[in-house]
């Protein structure tokens, strides 16, 4: 039991840089005294007590402001940053080295009993008031981010944003975001509802615009294979007036 405590103290450590003391976190940190008490409620539940684990779980929430029905299965080195609001349901399962943070709904879509709520894999970080609902699963390393309501299975190592959550490629906001700063503005002034329009002129252009450097820069790498030299012609190829993405949302 004390050898789980100094891992889950170590955790804290590992993914909060707030954390400066080992007696802070003890005396501190809700989603470890969360975390504490469902570890209590879930032996008492699978040993069928189940109105003293109901009971427990039930304490727990009032003082720490995370409700952790005491059926769901939690793994090891679980972390959950601020905590208030957090619900995980009675089906739910964890894996190791997850992260929630505050808000975060892992609920049920259905009365029916048997698996009803999600499966996070190995690694899952579920950004604040993120809803996870149904027996769906979030792969090894997935992420999903704040606000999204996540209803379909996240594949491993994916990242679910908005409502409904969709599935953003590997690769294509990292790239989206090197072409903005090069440009001359950032992404993040870009709304990611994929419902406005604008958003999604301005996401077209800038992956068309990282599409059109790769294809040239394999061009130049041709040429220069071919004994051309382009040295002249790719010294402009990066000038470009910021000002232009500024007319486009004026």
């Amino acid at each position: 039991m004390f050898a789980r405590l100094r891992e889950d103290i170590a955790s804290v450590f590992e993914r909060d840089p707030a954390a400066r003391s080992t007696w802070e976190v003890l005396t501190c940190y809700p989603g470890l005294h969360a975390l504490m008490f469902h570890r209590v409620a879930h032996y008492l539940w699978q040993q069928r007590l189940r109105w003293l684990a109901r009971w427990i779980s039930h304490w727990g929430r009032w003082l720490t402001g995370i409700e952790i029905h005491p059926g769901a299965t939690i793994g090891r080195r679980f972390f959950i940053d601020h905590g208030m609001g957090v619900v995980i349901g009675e089906t739910a399962l964890i894996g190791d080295d997850c992260t929630l943070y505050h808000g975060v709904t892992l609920g049920g879509t259905s009365w029916a009993k048997g698996k009803r709520h999600p499966t996070l894999e190995d690694g899952v970080v579920i950004g604040a008031g993120a809803k996870v609902l149904g027996p769906i699963t979030v792969g090894r390393g997935g992420k999903v981010g704040s606000n999204a309501v996540v209803v379909k299975d996240v594949p491993p190592g994916a990242t679910a944003v908005g409502i409904p959550a969709r599935i953003v490629e590997a690769g294509r906001e990292q790239a989206r975001e090197a072409k903005a700063n090069q440009m001359g503005f950032s992404a993040y002034g870009v709304a990611q509802n994929e419902d406005d329009p604008m958003s999604r002129a301005i996401h077209g252009l800038l992956d068309h615009a990282v599409e059109t450097d790769r294809r040239i820069e394999c061009l130049l790498q041709q040429l220069e294979k071919a004994g051309v030299s382009v040295e002249d012609e790719a010294a402009t190829a990066d000038k470009f007036d910021p000002r232009a993405i500024s007319k486009i949302v004026d």
